[in-house]
């Protein structure tokens, strides 16, 4: 989307068509697996909106390593007990909607599936990592990027 208005009426759009949303991201993620330029691993990555999206993927179909960008992470412990990879989380501590209450119960909930999660927290707002947007903080973007990039060459070897 090119403005505010127009990615919020795609969100609404994405969030009227749960299942239809779902089903497509596992496609997407069975497409990758079963390219020929991939090496069988696959990875997930969004940022705000589809940070949700990148765990509602990872959730829908398995993969290899989920990073979550200031995305929503309420999750029932039955849902995460689906994911396969480790999960990586970068919030902002100024950020009011994606907060320390939610990622706490998301944490919870992770452990109480038993998957692995790492969670990182960068004193900057939500879409810190958004070179874009007012928010940018570029200190926090360059190191939740250093640590999304590592996991993925872990976990999706050939990834950087």
């Amino acid at each position: 989307a090119s403005a505010p208005q127009e990615a919020l009426g795609l969100m609404r759009a994405a969030m009227s068509n749960m299942g239809q949303g779902i089903e497509t991201s596992a496609a997407w993620v069975d497409w990758a697996r079963n390219s020929k330029r991939v090496n069988d691993k696959v990875g997930t990555v969004g940022w705000c909106f589809g940070g949700g999206w990148s765990l509602n993927a990872s959730i829908a179909r398995p993969v290899d390593a989920t990073v979550i960008y200031y995305g929503n992470v309420t999750r029932t412990v039955d849902q995460l007990k689906k994911l396969k990879g480790p999960v990586m989380g970068h919030f902002g501590t100024q950020d009011k909607n994606i907060n320390e209450k939610m990622v706490n119960g998301f944490v919870k909930n992770m452990a109480a599936a038993d998957k692995p999660l790492q969670v990182y927290w960068y004193d900057a707002n939500h879409a810190f990592a958004n070179p874009t947007g007012n928010r940018y903080n570029e200190p926090a973007a360059k190191e939740s990027w250093a640590r999304t990039t590592a996991l993925a060459q872990d976990e999706v070897v050939g990834f950087s």
